[in-house]
């Protein structure tokens, strides 16, 4: 069965948020000042169990999904992560990947490709430990995180690194980025700096535009532009022409997706988000612990989606927003 919402978009990817923690204070997403030994994260009971999230993911296979992505928080927080993923690995007809920050990955990587993990995506914005703790705002190295997806390769693991672009912090590093990973097998995406949430200080200044680092790689190496891959696919991709590294970009600011995103988020507490700029969720926690029937939750989750409008980041460059809209924070619904 295959849903659309009002603008034609199908349903096909569910991202999982598993916790709301994180042992990182990254600026642009859970600023130190927020986040910190006093803020009142979610407490066992309030979070999905994995029998929960495994019923909630059946559901949405049979509605369409085929693209799983396990968020956080640090999901590699989250007791007995691999458990979960052993339990959605059993699950026919799905792609599974998971982001982290990579630092548990050194203790984690081989537990989590014996569940049958085969992708993952790691967050490292610097190979330079200064501006590494800059932006992580954490007692951890980029050498811990180097580690981790040395693991995770030598265990088997398909990796791509992730990394924030933010004006006058490592944006002068790109080049340092692309040469440390040619030869690596890795693919990296250069994202720009995105105002999800309300409290990671975002301004227009910051984001440095994807066709800037284009432009700044492509003085340096010849490339080539490569085909999507699906529909949906929201990074623009390119290729060093050597076939030494793919890279590409995602530019939710200059160049938005809306017209191809096919994503739903659920958050660790167990609400639906239609968007990353979403505003509010829908309860889906109380719909599983008072042991509706699937076919009531299919019909609540096709009633969401069919009634889905979201173009935020079209809308924002139209300036069309409200300054003081009140957006779900990052940690809640990932990446």
């Amino acid at each position: 069965m295959d849903i659309y919402d009002s603008l034609n978009r199908p349903l096909r990817d569910l991202r999982i948020s598993v916790t709301d923690r994180c042992n990182f204070r990254c600026t642009y997403c859970m600023p130190k000042e927020i986040y910190n030994n006093d803020y009142n994260y979610l407490n066992k009971n309030e979070i999905l169990s994995f029998e929960e999230i495994h019923r909630i993911t059946k559901i949405f296979v049979s509605l369409g999904i085929h693209k799983i992505r396990i968020t956080g928080g640090e999901p590699l927080l989250r007791k007995n992560l691999y458990k979960l993923i052993e339990k959605l690995n059993n699950i026919d007809g799905i792609d599974i990947a998971l982001t982290t920050n990579g630092v548990l990955l050194k203790q984690q990587a081989e537990q989590l490709f014996d569940s049958g993990l085969r992708r993952i995506t790691v967050s490292l914005d610097a190979v330079d430990d200064k501006i590494f703790k800059m932006l992580s705002d954490s007692n951890y190295s980029y050498e811990d995180v180097l580690k981790g997806i040395e693991k995770s390769i030598e265990v088997g693991l398909k990796v791509k690194v992730n990394v924030v672009v933010k004006r006058g912090i490592n944006d002068k590093h790109i080049l340092e980025m692309i040469e440390y990973f040619r030869h690596s097998n890795i693919v990296i995406r250069f994202i720009e700096f995105m105002d999800v949430g309300s409290t990671n200080d975002w301004n227009k200044t910051s984001v440095v535009q994807s066709q800037e680092i284009l432009q700044m790689i492509e003085d340096n190496y010849n490339i080539k532009k490569l085909e999507k891959n699906y529909f949906g696919e929201v990074a623009n991709r390119y290729e060093i022409q050597d076939n030494s590294l793919e890279f590409g970009f995602i530019s939710s600011v200059t160049e938005p997706f809306c017209n191809d995103c096919t994503r739903i988020r659920l958050s660790s507490e167990g609400k639906l988000y239609t968007c990353l700029f979403s505003l509010s969720g829908f309860d889906l926690k109380e719909k599983i612990r008072t042991n509706l029937p699937d076919e009531q939750i299919m019909d609540f989750i096709n009633s969401i989606w069919s009634n889905r409008k979201d173009r935020y980041s079209e809308l924002r460059n139209q300036s069309v927003l409200s300054s003081d809209s009140n957006k779900i924070e990052m940690p809640y619904i990932g990446g």
